[in-house]
């Protein structure tokens, strides 16, 4: 395992995970955002990419495949217990990386810049760490709306 891999699988986060959380899932998944978008340091400078840009780089089939492979981290995370506006969140996350990387030309730069497997296991890292919990829809201290009902006169 190289030297990089090994310091990002070592990355801990603010909070510990519930006991019940499968430590090794978290490692592959680790793995998986590492290797898609931050494997490969561009020569020169402090920029790196992963295999997204590369495999995106083949119009059309290689963004459904790394479509593909960043599914493979919302699967994960819903067996792992995230909640659904959090995976939610991660589609949303692969629609934009998916869409974006189908632009010609710009969208393997657009590919490189926006990590989207990095981002979504740092959405997982937060949830599973208590740090960022989905509130709720409506502000519970809002009063519930009145209804008003009209009755129309009778001719």
């Amino acid at each position: 395992m190289s030297g990089d891999l090994a310091a990002r699988l070592d990355e801990t986060f603010d909070g510990d995970p519930p006991d019940d959380v499968d430590e090794a899932a978290l490692d592959r998944l680790k793995a998986v955002a590492y290797v898609m978008d931050e494997s490969i340091r561009v020569p020169g400078t402090e920029v790196r990419v992963g295999l997204d840009p590369l495999v995106s780089a083949v119009p059309v089939v290689g963004d459904v495949i790394s479509g593909g492979l960043s599914l493979y981290i919302v699967v994960e995370s819903a067996y792992l217990g995230v909640s659904y506006a959090t995976l939610a969140r991660m589609l949303v996350n692969i629609a934009i990386d998916v869409g974006g990387g189908a632009i010609p030309f710009v969208g393997t730069v657009f590919d490189a810049l926006w990590k989207t497997n990095v981002r979504n296991v740092e959405l997982l890292l937060d949830e599973l760490s208590g740090e960022s919990q989905p509130g709720p829809v409506t502000d519970p201290d809002e009063p519930e709306p009145v209804l008003i009902e009209v009755d129309e006169p009778a001719d």
